[in-house]
């Protein structure tokens, strides 16, 4: 079937995530092999309103799956949320001729995407955040590789509170999300973790946990905290205040953005890209590229940054019932 665009863009927006590189692949070749051309867009939005393409091909995202963060940049855009800054895009994209763009981020991207599409540019959104937050799709780019990194800078920190018979408090990415954390604390074997999502009593959530597992003989302890749930300095003074155990508090910030993406990012960026380019190809627009663990399919972009995605209760419960302080 000859495609309905013969030009399309690429972007990303918002907070990097490992398998970025993956995408953009993806959709460059996807679209080489349609017969439809290319253009990287750097910087995101800014670079859109700026006018900073360049056209990709086949060759110019040759080993760039194992790469961690985006080749194209990615970066804020005040401007694009004012209608002359989205009048701007929409005609750069005209003149560029450029007909399609796949916007690759989190629900910010998605916005912004929304917005272009009404000044009618074709837009399809790929979900890549490591906060696994975007409610209408089960996984987003960079959430297992911002896991691992997690875990593993998690296992070294406990080496050490293990030797020293501290406790360990550990801030992780999730502004307003607590999947990232809960994942890693699961994986650690955490006595508590603290989510956003729960609003919870320190002394019976931390605290309790901590103290039943030194009535057990445990003499090391690890909290997981969200970034956006407490200060990580707050949970260590109230289990230090409590308990007298030496508290130390690690921040791993932006290294969780970083590094080679696991495989699971790689292809999952792969098909989410791929799934990207034939919904352009076959005249669509305003669509979220979605997985449910099995199927790839896509929705509008409207009904899915309607809907919230809360934490996962499940995963939250088993935590709660083995943490290793029990």
């Amino acid at each position: 079937m000859e495609p309905k665009v013969r030009r399309i863009g690429v972007l990303t927006s918002g907070g990097d995530a490992p398998g970025m590189n993956a995408a953009i692949r993806a959709v460059v070749r996807t679209s080489h092999s349609m017969g439809i051309e290319c253009v990287g867009i750097k910087r995101g939005y800014h670079g859109l309103i700026a006018g900073e393409m360049t056209p990709m091909t086949p060759n110019d995202v040759s080993g760039i799956t194992s790469q961690g963060g985006t080749i194209i940049y990615t970066a804020r855009s005040p401007e694009f949320t004012t209608p002359e800054g989205l009048k701007r895009a929409a005609d750069n994209c005209r003149y560029s001729g450029i007909q399609g763009i796949v916007c690759i981020g989190g629900d910010g991207t998605f916005r912004g995407a929304q917005d272009l599409s009404k000044y009618g540019v074709a837009v399809v959104g790929v979900p890549a955040t490591i906060d696994n937050d975007i409610a209408c799709t089960s996984y987003t780019i960079g959430y297992d590789t911002a896991c691992n990194t997690a875990i593993d800078a998690v296992d070294k920190l406990n080496d050490t509170m293990r030797s020293h018979e501290r406790c360990s408090v550990v801030e992780v990415m999730g502004h307003r999300a607590g999947h990232l954390a809960l994942a890693v604390a699961i994986s650690v074997g955490a006595t508590a973790v603290v989510v956003p999502e729960k609003d919870i009593d320190l002394i019976e959530s931390v605290v309790r946990p901590i103290r039943e597992g030194r009535l057990r003989g445990r003499t090391n302890y690890t909290i997981i905290v969200a970034e956006g749930a407490s200060s990580a300095d707050k949970v260590a003074e109230v289990v230090r205040t409590e308990t007298g155990i030496d508290t130390r508090v690690t921040v791993l910030g932006h290294v969780q953005r970083g590094g080679r993406p696991q495989s699971r990012d790689r292809v999952v960026a792969s098909q989410m890209g791929y799934e990207a380019v034939k919904i352009l190809a076959s005249g669509g627009t305003n669509r979220v590229v979605c997985y449910d663990g099995s199927t790839f399919f896509n929705m509008p972009i409207d009904e899915a940054l309607s809907m919230k995605k809360g934490l996962d209760e499940e995963m939250y419960n088993l935590l709660q019932s083995i943490h290793s302080g029990v």
